[in-house]
């Protein structure tokens, strides 16, 4: 049960059109289109001749021939990440869903104590890259729930098989032996190395390339390890973000109100325009202050963006709202860490209201909804207020039984129908 907007939590995100799907991880896009569903798998002898041709291209790209055959001898496939790389969710999830979910007080509680708990760290870290560290921990709550789901895929067999059957075979080649590297570099052990069925691993879910490229040693021990060391995972993040062109000091955007009728046509994120500009059109944030406060001046260029249109929330984002997109390139993913590192601040949650007559579910609301659809004897899965497939096509039954839309969403609608057939039932 771990389809929600397409994000895969713990693994990478996905963003998805009814058209086609398109995997973007750490900035890479990894096309994921449909194809005919595979009604066989090639034989394994087929997996180990592919594995034998791609020995030399390991070679060239610095592996070892030792390192590469002690890893690929007893390599076996496994398919089910082809047909994971080829899923199309038959639900789109909007994007109140999303954040709801994302950006719910059980994960601002939890990011707040570990900002307690790694707090001499997270000042280091600040210190050293210039990234705030609520924003830190914000990418480590949505990316891995703050380690807690960081993916069980063991990577050398998921990027294999990747490397040798369905699309971007390319792609995952370099990711396929940017892993050895990382092992015959002896930075990780073998046993370490799992993450998601793509190939993202560590408690902020980097792939092996990005490893390569971003990953520091902030512990000093010798070993640039994002899996069993937190502190060089924090600090790894902040680089990432840096790197990707984080401006110390300034915002990474706010919520703003803009005067009725005002056309947003043409306008988003890229499209920025200095503040003295959108001021002149009448633009306040969202709590009716003024748009220029703090580092910001009036020339500072940033741009609006409306996720649910001008009806519902709308923002000005600046550069570091950039440097977040590029961790995971969608806005709405983007948007989620935003608004998490601004509730670990302290600051209070979204004003604006979702155009929406059936708002979203916080992680602890999808279980209960979970909870109820066992009880009623749906075979979904564990409780564990992700919300996948089998959840929503119960879900959907249920809102067909009670005279609902059946959208097949776990949103407040379905929430209460539950509650007061629960609460009639014990009256009577």
């Amino acid at each position: 049960m771990k389809h929600h907007l397409g994000f895969v939590f713990g693994t990478a995100f996905l963003a998805m059109t009814q058209a086609n799907a398109e995997l973007i991880i750490n900035g890479q896009s990894v096309n994921a289109s449909s194809m005919p569903a595979m009604n066989s798998v090639a034989p394994k002898n087929n997996f180990q001749s592919c594995l034998a041709n791609l020995r030399s291209q390991a070679i060239n790209a610095g592996v070892s021939a030792s390192t590469y055959d002690r890893y690929t001898q007893n390599l076996s496939p496994d398919y089910s990440v082809i047909e994971k790389l080829n899923y199309q969710p038959e639900f789109s999830t909007p994007i109140w869903d999303y954040l709801s979910g994302l950006v719910d007080e059980e994960r601002v509680q939890f990011g707040q104590q570990k900002l307690a708990q790694h707090r001499e760290v997270l000042n280091r870290v600040a210190a050293a890259y210039g990234v705030p560290a609520e924003t830190v921990v914000a990418v480590w709550g949505v990316e891995s729930n703050f380690g807690d789901i960081a993916g069980t895929y063991p990577l050398l067999q998921s990027l294999g098989t990747l490397s040798c059957e369905g699309r971007r075979q390319s792609y995952f080649r370099g990711e396929f032996f940017a892993a050895m590297r990382i092992l015959q570099r002896g930075d990780l052990n073998e046993s370490q190395l799992k993450g998601s069925w793509a190939g993202a691993f560590g408690h902020t879910q980097f792939m092996p390339s990005t490893y390569e490229e971003l990953a520091v040693d902030f512990d000093g021990d010798g070993r640039r390890d994002l899996v069993s060391s937190t502190t060089d995972a924090l600090a790894s993040t902040a680089n990432f973000l840096k790197k990707r062109g984080w401006q110390t000091g300034q915002p990474w955007g706010f919520e703003v109100k803009i005067p009725d009728g005002m056309s947003i046509s043409g306008e988003s994120r890229r499209n920025k325009k200095s503040l003295d500009s959108w001021m002149s059109r009448g633009l306040v944030r969202a709590d009716g202050t003024a748009l220029i406060q703090g580092n910001l001046s009036g020339s500072s260029q940033a741009g609006l963006m409306a996720p649910a249109g001008a009806s519902g929330p709308v923002f000005l984002v600046f550069k570091n709202f950039d440097a977040i997109y590029s961790y995971n390139a969608a806005e709405s993913y983007a948007l989620a860490i935003a608004h998490l590192s601004d509730r670990l601040q302290g600051k209070g949650a979204i004003m604006a209201t979702w155009p929406t007559d059936d708002p979203g579910t916080s992680r602890a609301e999808r279980r209960e909804i979970q909870q109820f659809l066992l009880n009623r004897g749906y075979d979904i899965g564990k409780v564990d207020g992700l919300i996948g497939d089998k959840t929503r096509q119960a879900i959907r039954q249920e809102q067909n039984r009670l005279g609902l839309s059946p959208t097949g969403r776990a949103g407040q609608q379905i929430l209460r129908a539950f509650r007061n057939e629960n609460a009639k039932a014990m009256m009577n």
